[in-house]
């Protein structure tokens, strides 16, 4: 094994999350929806297999967000026309984020109602 090549990989990797953390907004909004729901979680005592599927749809919107922005990046490096093979594309991968964001919090909803309405009783 390599470390050399591994500590450069973790490098490259590590130096795209800080892009995208500094030019997509959302990806931004995305981490810190991710922080609060980790401090709830604590804070309301959440098992062990609620807050393991938690983490799971964490890393399943941060991820997709992650690739929407390569998608994004990878279109605008081919053509910087208004081409609707780009839209599309474009329009594709946002959509994507947008389900599994609307899928994550159907499962937080799942996941936490319980645990607030218990808080009410």
């Amino acid at each position: 094994m390599n470390f050399n090549r591994l500590k450069k990989s973790f490098g490259f990797a590590l130096t795209g999350i800080n892009y995208a953390l500094n030019s997509d907004q959302n990806l931004v909004i995305h981490f810190i929806v991710a922080f609060l729901v980790i401090i709830a979680s604590i804070l309301l005592g959440l098992s062990t297999l609620e807050m393991a599927i938690l983490g799971l749809t964490i890393l399943m919107v941060i991820t997709a967000e992650l690739l929407n922005t390569s998608v994004e990046k990878a279109i605008d490096l081919v053509t910087k026309e208004h081409r609707t093979d780009a839209r599309i594309a474009k329009d594709v991968a946002s959509g994507m984020v947008l389900i599994v964001a609307m899928g994550s919090i159907i499962i937080g909803v799942l996941i936490f109602l319980p645990h607030i309405i218990k808080l009410f009783r």
